[in-house]
């Protein structure tokens, strides 16, 4: 095999890849970065059963082949190289890579015992890499990382023609968010569980142009700009969401999202850890305070619209923050009921997109 390449697009294809690379490969090849040469194109490849990343690049072949070289190696290699060509070339058992005055000659790993990747699924839909990267990021939040519970590791995707939603919980938390996409049938029906980890993932790298998902056979695919990514899907199992945020909440706050969320860091700075951050609603204000341990104490009022009876409320800070950050519009709206029964925080707006329902804490 022998081929040249841009520097600059084979590092970037190969640090993209090497997100992918297992921390604790089963295998050794699965430590690998796999190239394969033809057709005046590269594809690089990585698996680890679970999740596969491919992505196509153009390459000057004067040989076609394929080789499989560690790929954290070639990771820190492509990055440090100097701004000329590369050039690839087998020989043996050692791939030598240079560019410029730089050489280094790798060792290879067996090619043969390297899994066939999944091919990517039939396409379900499309959507625009800006606003998938948003909703993935706005509900990412709210999955768990107990690998105990797989359910609550995952995004839920649901399916309805035109119409997409994305939500992820916790159990002290439910995130969702709702958005448009090109559906490949108008009539489409489909509920599926993705690890939240590998759509974060997606969402970051695949933010320019359109971004292709599609379904099959308990895989998930997404296909954006020549790199494509495949991930084993979790159980469908996950809880009725939609009726929890459909709850009717009596009183309604509005508020600016930059400064309310700025009066809570500052706030926040003099809570102990693992305790609240308390939110007392009045007509034009509300009055956000923590601590009186042993740090000390801090309060701030912020303008703010009530509707309904005055409350005062406490949440985690970060959870709090977590919601507003995924708010998109100038103001959040907060939807209560009572201090000890969850609040809802959504976009302003009588039909949001974005929506966020958080446990109280029960006050001192």
């Amino acid at each position: 095999m022998k081929f040249q390449v841009n520097r600059d697009v084979l590092a970037d294809a190969v640090a993209w890849s090497a997100r992918t690379l297992p921390g604790r490969p089963a295998m050794p090849v699965l430590s690998g970065i796999l190239l394969e040469a033809l057709d005046e194109s590269l594809t690089l490849s990585v698996f680890d059963y679970d999740v596969s990343a491919r992505a196509v690049i153009d390459a000057e072949v004067a040989e076609p082949g394929k080789v499989l070289i560690p790929g954290r190696v070639l990771a820190e290699i492509t990055r440090s190289l100097p701004g000329e060509p590369v050039q690839i070339v087998t020989s043996g058992a050692e791939a030598v890579l240079t560019c410029g005055g730089a050489e280094f000659g790798l060792l290879t790993l067996p090619v043969e015992d390297f899994p066939t990747l999944p091919a990517m699924p039939p396409r379900a839909g499309a959507v625009g890499g800006g606003v998938f990267a948003a909703a993935v990021a706005q509900v990412a939040v709210a999955a768990s990382r107990d690998l105990t519970l797989p359910m609550l590791t995952g995004i839920r995707m649901d399916i309805d023609g035109a119409n997409v939603s994305l939500a992820a919980t916790d159990r002290y938390r439910i995130a969702a968010r709702d958005f448009l996409w090109h559906s490949e049938e108008p009539d489409q029906r489909a509920a599926v569980m993705v690890p939240a980890r590998v759509m974060v993932e997606v969402g970051r790298s695949l933010r320019a142009g359109e971004v292709s998902i599609g379904f099959d056979a308990g895989v998930a695919g997404f296909e954006c700009a020549g790199r494509t990514t495949t991930v084993r899907l979790l159980d469908e199992q996950f809880i009725d969401y939609r009726a929890r945020l459909a709850e009717t909440w009596a009183i309604r706050a509005d508020v600016t999202v930059a400064p309310f969320v700025e009066a809570i860091k500052r706030v926040a700075l003099v809570a102990e850890r693992h305790t609240a951050i308390r939110l007392s609603f009045t007509q034009g204000q509300v009055l956000v305070q923590a601590g009186g341990g042993e740090i000390g104490r801090g309060a701030e009022a912020v303008a703010a619209d009530l509707e309904g009876d005055d409350i005062q409320i406490a949440f985690q800070p970060h959870y709090l923050l977590d919601g507003l950050a995924g708010v998109e519009t100038e103001k959040a709206s907060i939807h209560m009921a009572s201090p000890t029964r969850p609040s809802l925080i959504t976009d302003e707006g009588d039909d949001p997109a974005f929506r966020y329902l958080v446990m109280s804490l029960r006050l001192a």
